[in-house]
């Protein structure tokens, strides 16, 4: 009989009386007979049932799957902050490496600022091999929650980028180079550094796939983070997909006997939502779910490696609504972002050309705006300094208009720019799990309780 995942619920008998559901029970799962040597982590930014949702139905249509639901373990995540009711991706990152409650900003420190361990830490100091890979930089938020500890995610990259060099962490991939550059470090370039102590450096798809036999494995392929996958062929890019990432990745890491630990984040599918980009969240997510498939069937006839598949928070409340354009949605072929790029200043350098915009939608959203519309953007493109947003802010205005057009379900633009956090939501997130010990990731479970069973199943 399948040991029960999780420690039942105390169920009171009388009618009208709510009913607990028990923690997860880490005893059991320490004293479990068969352990994971190797422990996965995927997590997908942003990722919750809506975006899943919306992949799943322009991917597939309604009666379609993704292959992480076939997963045998599915639970439910609530995502709080120490400081809010509504997580950012470092106070998110932090609880699921650690185990502790942190304030929205911070990375890898409580919230008083006090330094904590990550999983990765634990394996670390076990002798074992670890690595991170993230379509973001390798030095922000969820990746440098697992490697890194500084107070403030906005300015503390440089200083997780060294940190990343002290400690030797097997595996680095990503964006991120420019935080390892002179102009970031003091005037110090940190790559000769990295190749000092060992590492093989790559720079690209074509590198990356050519590495065998490395020991350790550093590869930088963006100054920031990495393109969108909407937006590769158009720029041209020779960044590697996040399936070439973990499976290089696993090359290194396996060669330890011991056993290893990895997290791998699909960054980018967070940034798409964020811009309300529904054809952007379906390809970042499907980019993701093949990388998980690829993973699980590496494992699985090892019987020796925990897959934990989850995200961080929600981003954009996102959701297919019944009006929702699927078709008018796939045909598009960039991201917003892409699409702010193609704008033309207006004279006073405060605004856009009304002509740029109506030919920017009809070419790349495909559909035309009114003056209205015109008008109506333009009056959103100036930051709180006076300046125009950063792109991909604009773009964040551009795709929520295309959102609306096409009638996607996402919160709405003014309650986006009310947040800290950029939009994210409060709703629980989805977990599923495969592997040794698995059985024990059920239930609503809080972040925090994921790097507990896995130092239960994993500690000695």
């Amino acid at each position: 009989m399948k040991l029960k995942t999780i420690a039942l619920a105390t169920i009171t008998a009388l009618a009208g009386t709510n009913y607990v559901m028990a923690a997860p029970d880490f005893a059991q799962a320490q004293a479990e007979i068969v352990k994971p040597k190797n422990v996965i982590v995927f997590i997908g930014d942003g990722m919750g049932l809506g975006q899943l949702e919306i992949a799943r139905h322009m991917e597939y249509g309604k009666d379609g799957s993704h292959f992480i639901e076939s997963l045998p373990n599915v639970a439910l995540v609530k995502t709080y902050s120490a400081n809010n009711q509504v997580t950012d991706s470092a106070a998110a990152g932090t609880a699921i490496a650690t185990s502790v409650k942190t304030n929205n900003s911070a990375i890898g420190v409580d919230p008083q600022g006090v330094e904590v361990d990550s999983i990765l830490d634990d394996f670390q100091k076990a002798g074992r091999k670890v690595g991170v890979i993230s379509t973001n930089t390798v030095t922000d938020a969820t990746p440098a929650a697992f490697t890194a500890s500084v107070a403030d995610r906005y300015q503390g990259q440089p200083a997780a980028a060294r940190q990343m060099l002290e400690h030797e962490y097997d595996v680095l991939l990503g964006g991120g180079s420019k935080y390892f550059g002179p102009k970031k470090q003091d005037g110090v370039d940190l790559l000769p550094k990295f190749e000092d102590t060992g590492y093989t450096i790559v720079k690209d798809k074509d590198q990356l796939a050519a590495v065998k036999g490395a020991d350790k494995l550093l590869g930088l392929f963006n100054p920031t983070y990495m393109n969108y996958k909407l937006d590769r062929d158009d720029l041209n890019s020779n960044e590697p997909s996040l399936e070439l990432m973990t499976e290089k990745a696993i090359d290194v890491l396996k060669k330890d006997k011991d056993g290893f630990f990895l997290m791998v984040e699909g960054a980018r599918i967070d940034h798409a939502a964020h811009a309300a980009d529904i054809t952007g969240v379906w390809q970042e997510f499907m980019e993701f779910d093949r990388t998980v498939e690829q993973t699980v069937k590496w494992a699985k006839d090892r019987n020796d490696t925990l897959i934990v598949v989850l995200a961080d928070h929600e981003t954009m409340g996102l959701s297919v609504t019944e009006p929702m354009d699927i078709a008018g949605l796939k045909n598009i072929t960039v991201s917003p972002e892409f699409m702010a790029g193609k704008l033309v200043k207006a004279a006073d350098g405060k605004s856009f050309e009304p002509d740029s915009i109506k030919a920017i939608f009809k070419e790349y959203a495909g559909f035309e705006v009114t003056d209205e519309q015109v008008a109506e953007l333009n009056s959103h493109v100036m930051g709180k300094k006076g300046k125009l947003k950063y792109q991909y802010k604009l773009g964040w205005e551009i795709g929520s208009m295309v959102a609306a057009h096409y009638q996607a379900g996402a919160i709405d633009r003014a309650v986006r720019e009310a947040s800290s956090t950029g939009g994210h939501s409060a709703n629980m997130i989805p977990l599923f799990a495969t592997g040794p010990g698995s059985q024990y990731f059920e239930g609503v479970l809080n972040n925090t309780d994921v790097p507990k069973l896995i130092r239960s199943l994993t500690q000695k």
